[in-house]
C-alpha cells in the first residue's frame, strides 16, 4: 500500500501557470532538463522563449535545471512571466 513503482516515481506532473490565468499540465521525467517543458509550453502558447521567464518558488528556472535538482513535487506549479521590453512613459 502506498508503494510506487520505479516508473511512477520517474515521472512528475507539473502545472505551468501563465499570466492570463491559463494552466497547462505537463508530465516530465524527474531528470529531464526543464528546457524540454519550456520549449513545449512556448510552442503550445505561441510564445518566444527569449521573452518568457519561468519561475519556481519565486526563483528563475534555467534550461539545464531538472525537476529533481529543484526538488519539485507532483502537481507543483511553474509560473510564466513575459519579460517587459522597451521603455515606459
Amino acid at each position: 500500500e502506498g508503494v510506487k513503482t520505479e516508473t511512477e516515481n520517474e515521472h512528475i506532473d507539473l502545472k505551468v501557470s501563465g499570466q492570463d490565468g491559463s494552466v497547462v499540465q505537463f508530465r516530465i521525467k524527474r531528470h529531464t532538463p526543464l528546457s524540454k517543458l519550456m520549449k513545449a509550453y512556448c510552442c503550445r502558447q505561441g510564445l518566444s522563449m527569449r521573452y518568457i521567464m519561468f519561475l519556481f518558488d519565486g526563483q528563475p528556472i534555467k534550461e539545464a535545471d531538472t525537476p529533481a535538482q529543484l526538488e519539485m513535487e507532483h502537481q507543483d506549479t511553474i509560473e510564466v512571466y513575459q519579460q517587459q521590453t522597451g521603455g515606459g512613459c
